[in-house]
């Protein structure tokens, strides 16, 4: 048996399970940001502890919110919790635990664990896209996490949705992420919608105001999710929002397929779970339009099933990969 961590911005969780889809026992926790990066770990070496004097447990995979060197064992940093730069993770569990771990980055796992268990298990290779806060991306080959030359790859977000975006802030993450979703709506109805899609431009007053009352008046509150429930509700503004993002990721997903030509891309996080006519089919509409002509048909998208639990599984795939003589 492994221990498997998930170490997010806003939550911790930690399972028990043999890598193969199954969980033996789950512990979640809050994570406090104001206490950095050193109350995470105290929590996870209180709950560690716990786990591994109940279960017999060979080793610890872990799943990170943020950049990783998966080498050196080190977090690189993390955009939302103070605390993590530079900081010698698998020693430190090895150190405080008693268990040798190997780190990934969480979209990694998660894409492991949806190709291993979730909606990719029968094709291969898997690419898989998590939609929420903002945007990362995972591919699978063989049901190993292909890393490129070991400082991580298929960091989808973080393509520029053109050549006319020189500015490294303006990606495909900036605009079709949860934060990228809200930031074009409230553009649009402060009036300042210079750069955006024509399309936005003529939303009616009655769908300007529906959005506005959500966020009880107050724009700068409008986030995805109230855009979401609009959109689900038939504010057509609201649904155009939506269709602009479901466009650029698309476009990205295409370059995705055309430059590696994966069987089956996943879709997940919390945008993801908007209505499938409202988000998933206008992907899938967008893939076709810009992919390399010859790959239409020889590929399949569909939506992630493992829900939260998704990143705790494929650490522990990960390290029943790293510290079992075989993964089957």
């Amino acid at each position: 048996m492994y221990l498997g961590i998930e170490i997010g911005g806003t939550k911790l969780q930690l399972g028990v399970g043999h890598g193969d889809g199954r969980l033996l026992a789950m512990e979640r926790r809050n994570v406090d940001i104001a206490q950095g990066g050193e109350g995470i770990r105290a929590q996870i070496r209180d709950v560690g502890r716990e786990l591994a004097a109940k279960f017999s447990l060979r080793g610890i995979g872990v799943g990170f919110g943020g950049p990783i060197d998966a080498a050196a064992g080190t977090v690189v940093t993390s955009h939302q919790v103070e605390g993590w730069t530079g900081f010698p993770l698998a020693r430190w569990l090895e150190e405080n635990i008693g268990l040798p771990a190997v780190l990934g980055n969480d979209a990694d796992m998660a894409a492991l664990a949806e190709a291993c268990y979730g909606a990719g298990r029968d094709g291969d290779p898997v690419f898989y896209v998590t939609v929420g806060t903002g945007i990362g991306g995972g591919l699978v080959i063989n049901r190993r996490v292909y890393n490129g030359s070991g400082w991580g790859a298929s960091e989808i977000g973080h393509l520029r949705p053109g050549i006319e975006f020189t500015d490294s802030h303006a990606t495909i993450e900036s605009l079709a992420a949860g934060p990228g979703i809200a930031r074009t709506a409230r553009a649009t109805l402060a009036g300042d919608a210079e750069q955006l899609p024509k399309t936005l431009h003529s939303a009616s007053a009655k769908d300007r105001d529906d959005l506005r009352a959500r966020a009880n008046g107050d724009v700068k509150q409008l986030t995805a999710k109230h855009v979401a429930e609009a959109a689900a509700e038939g504010n057509g503004f609201a649904q155009a929002v939506l269709a602009r993002a479901a466009q650029v990721l698309g476009w990205a997903i295409a370059q995705v397929i055309t430059l590696n030509g994966p069987k089956i891309v996943v879709i997940g996080g919390g945008v993801a779970l908007a209505p499938e006519p409202l988000f998933l089919q206008p992907v899938r509409e967008a893939v076709a339009q810009y992919v390399f002509p010859p790959a239409r048909g020889k590929y399949e998208i569909r939506a992630a099933e493992l829900g939260e639990e998704m990143v705790v599984h494929g650490a522990l795939a990960l390290a029943a990969e790293r510290f079992a003589a075989c993964n089957q």
